[in-house]
């Protein structure tokens, strides 16, 4: 039974994870991170056709990323937690990491 419960854990952060795996979606999650937005404002300001913008947000709200609230015919979402976007960075911060490194090898080299 427990190892049930932790493929399950598992099973759902690789979900999560995977659909952080687009670059579309990671500039969504940056965008929020200023606060709630709509499809239209996050598609305008991030240069996205709405349909794109409508589908990586669908995804993004599937796994438990987002939130949306409706205000008449328009759709607001936002971060679930800040957490998602603090993960984003961290992540982001390792990869600046690897790349300072690699530089720095190269020019050893």
């Amino acid at each position: 039974m427990d190892n049930d419960i932790v493929m399950e854990g598992f099973r759902l952060q690789a979900e999560l994870c995977k659909s952080l795996g687009e670059p579309k979606r990671l500039m969504i999650i940056r965008e929020l991170r200023k606060g709630t937005r709509s499809v239209n404002q996050l598609a305008e300001s991030l240069n996205l056709k709405q349909c794109t913008a409508s589908q990586h947000l669908a995804l993004l709200r599937k796994t438990g990323v987002l939130a949306a609230h409706r205000e008449g015919n328009t759709v607001y979402y936002s971060l679930i937690t800040p957490k998602i976007a603090d993960a984003c960075d961290s992540i982001r911060d390792i990869i600046i990491e690897k790349l300072k490194r690699n530089h720095l090898l190269t020019s050893v080299i």
